[in-house]
């Protein structure tokens, strides 16, 4: 079962009542943040209505809280870019 990997990029600031709704239907609160819903007609009728304000993609599985946040931490130490001539 394919899931719809649903992120906010925009806020809803301004936007009338009825767009702002399908955001709360949808699970999206802030900006950046993530939600996974099934594959169906009703979540893509609502992804539709909301087109400009989010990213989608279709991953295989839901990615877990913990999971989420393992992807988005960085790899541990730094790296040197550019030597600095002395």
């Amino acid at each position: 079962m394919s899931f719809f990997r649903i992120t906010l990029h925009r806020s809803a600031i301004g936007l009338p009542q009825r767009t702002r709704g399908v955001l709360a239907a949808l699970g999206l609160r802030k900006r950046s943040q993530t939600v996974f819903h099934p594959v169906s007609p009703q979540s893509a009728g609502m992804i539709l209505k909301v087109k400009e304000l989010v990213h989608v993609s279709e991953v295989e599985r839901a990615l877990s809280p913990q999971e989420m946040r393992e992807e988005r931490r960085p790899e541990p130490g730094f790296w040197i870019e550019k030597a600095v001539p002395r």
